[in-house]
């Protein structure tokens, strides 16, 4: 057994993954719901903002999980999940809920469709969404990635060239604070 199988939990012994049943971690069931949702999309034959929307979200969670292991020194989305409090009463809400919606959808009387749509859709949805509003949007983002560029430069104050030297050759490394894994 690996010491990457063993996860402890607080105030217990260490568990295997062959003794926790190798359960799916959350992890999983939340990129899959954003790839079902990608595809729903797809199906409404919006195959750009589908493709987009899978993409996002699947590198979403990727720099999450990057950053989470740089800040963190781990990951939480790694860890198996498990809802002990409650799991009856957390089934039973949530199959009354997609009961109750699923019928309203099947027994709404749905109207008829007025008009034709747009010749390019995907221009219609994006002038709905964002409207007025695109050009702040990009203005934002290029401000976020500056933020969090900015951020991660001020947090590192020693790099590996101030450890190992410009050519990064130099051994052991000039750490202030002695330890790490012996190498």
């Amino acid at each position: 057994m690996k010491t990457s199988d063993i996860s402890t939990k607080p105030g217990g012994p260490p568990h295997s993954q062959s003794q926790r049943g190798d359960q799916p971690h959350g992890r999983v069931h939340l990129a899959l719901s954003f790839i079902a949702v990608g595809v729903q999309i797809l199906l409404l034959q919006q195959s750009y903002i589908g493709v987009i929307t899978i993409l996002m979200m699947v590198m979403e969670m990727a720099v999450m999980a990057v950053y989470m292991v740089m800040f963190m020194g781990m990951n939480p989305a790694l860890m198996p999940m498990d809802m002990t409090h409650g799991k009856k009463t957390a089934i039973g809400a949530s199959s009354g809920v997609f009961g109750m919606l699923a019928a309203g959808a099947l027994l709404i009387p749905w109207p008829e469709r007025r008009g034709a749509p747009p010749e390019d859709l995907t221009h219609a949805i994006g002038l709905e969404i964002m409207g007025e509003k695109m050009l702040v949007m990009v203005v934002v983002g290029a401000v976020l990635v500056a933020t969090i560029v900015s951020g991660v430069v001020l947090a590192a104050h020693r790099t590996r060239y101030d450890r190992f030297g410009d050519d990064l050759r130099r051994r052991p490394a000039d750490d202030p604070q002695p330890g790490g894994v012996g190498r």
